[in-house]
């Protein structure tokens, strides 16, 4: 017998639809509506200044490590306004501006990041997932979540957040097996941000893109300008709409950039270079998505001024709220584990209290 090619989905597409400075394909405008693209706007911003505010915060002793999206608001915020309020959205940990569109206040997402338990909580009402920092844990579950809506007949679909570093791991890999075994709806949207870490994209894998990973299991993969929110909204609404009417799932690769540190435990200067830092600064996607706005009448100076001042307050507010809660007992953390404390770790209270009262410590710090 002859050898002969496998027929394969042969190319991968990419798409942008704002250029590097604004400008649009006319050919692939998708004509949202005014008000939606100023909120999309909005939203990228109130993630800036969130992230800003919460360096800051970290760097004063106020809360943890913080983990910023600064360059990636874009891929998280746009992605946001295509699910519905029945979809569920499972989250890695960089997507402040999702969570807020979502239903999570402010002071929640700053909660989490001062190691208080109530910051993991999603609201009753919003069909989210809580916030997941081991790399690639959350995919499974999205997988799940995505299963079990196949099963009850379900015609809603599953967005869940990556990144780059996430797609070396077996979880993602497990959750894209079953998900194009299975014809799942779901939607894994990858933000290739360059660097997982310290290791850059091209010694993550050896494949000239990530979508292209999704042919090998069976389902469509699209790579995506990351930083041009209009082809960020345009391929995930047309991701979910295909897996809301059964056509399976889709891998989209968002190309992006990690602007600022991966946390505030890192030094990025250490593996890479300014010059590639200020190439990137170029295409951050708050000041392109702005001009773009601007010269198609929907943004101008005053609505600029005025939202960024409604958003620095907003997060000022938050920042008040998530203080004002912070009355809490350091004796909480031996509290909740077990059912009846084991006797070392009643030793180890008594010794911490005993501690603590000599300190002149007490609730909120």
């Amino acid at each position: 017998m002859p050898r002969k090619s496998i027929k394969i989905k042969p190319t991968v597409q990419y798409l942008s639809i704002l250029n590097g400075k604004g400008k649009l394909d006319e050919k692939l405008d998708p004509r949202l509506d005014p008000q939606q693209s100023l909120s999309i706007y909005r939203l990228m911003l109130v993630a800036r200044r969130l992230d800003e505010r919460c360096i800051k915060l970290q760097r004063q002793g106020r809360i943890g490590t913080y983990g910023p999206c600064r360059g990636q608001e874009a891929v998280h915020c746009a992605a946001s306004f295509v699910m519905d309020k029945d979809d569920w959205v499972v989250h890695a940990f960089r997507e402040p501006g999702s969570f807020y569109h979502r239903g999570w206040p402010l002071e929640r997402i700053i909660q989490f990041w001062g190691g208080y338990e109530e910051g993991c909580t999603p609201p009753p009402e919003c069909n989210d997932l809580p916030i997941a920092v081991p790399i690639a844990s959350q995919c499974p579950h999205a997988m799940g979540l995505a299963w079990a809506m196949k099963l009850r007949k379900d015609d809603h679909a599953v967005l869940c957040y990556c990144g780059d570093g996430g797609t070396s791991e077996g979880d993602f890999h497990e959750a894209m097996n079953f998900a194009g075994a299975y014809h799942l709806p779901l939607v894994m949207l990858v933000a290739n941000n360059q660097w997982a870490i310290s290791i850059p994209r091209e010694h993550q894998t050896a494949s000239e893109t990530i979508a292209q990973k999704a042919l090998a299991y069976g389902f469509d993969g699209i790579q995506i300008d990351g930083n041009d929110p209009l082809a960020v909204y345009v391929a995930t609404k047309e991701a979910v709409d295909k897996a809301k009417s059964g056509g399976g799932p889709t891998l989209i690769e968002a190309v992006t950039y990690r602007l600022g540190v991966h946390t505030t435990a890192d030094d990025p200067t250490k593996y890479r270079s300014d010059e590639e830092v200020k190439k990137w600064e170029k295409l951050d996607p708050i000041p392109r998505f702005q001009k773009y706005l601007v010269e198609t009448g929907v943004l101008d100076d005053k609505k600029i001024e005025d939202i960024e001042k409604g958003v620095l307050q907003e997060v000022a507010e938050a920042v008040d709220r998530y203080e004002a809660g912070r009355d809490v007992d350091p004796l909480d953390c031996f509290d909740h584990v077990f059912a009846e404390m084991p006797a070392e770790l009643v030793q180890q209270r008594a010794e911490f209290a005993a501690c603590l009262e000599r300190e002149g410590i007490g609730k909120g710090h």
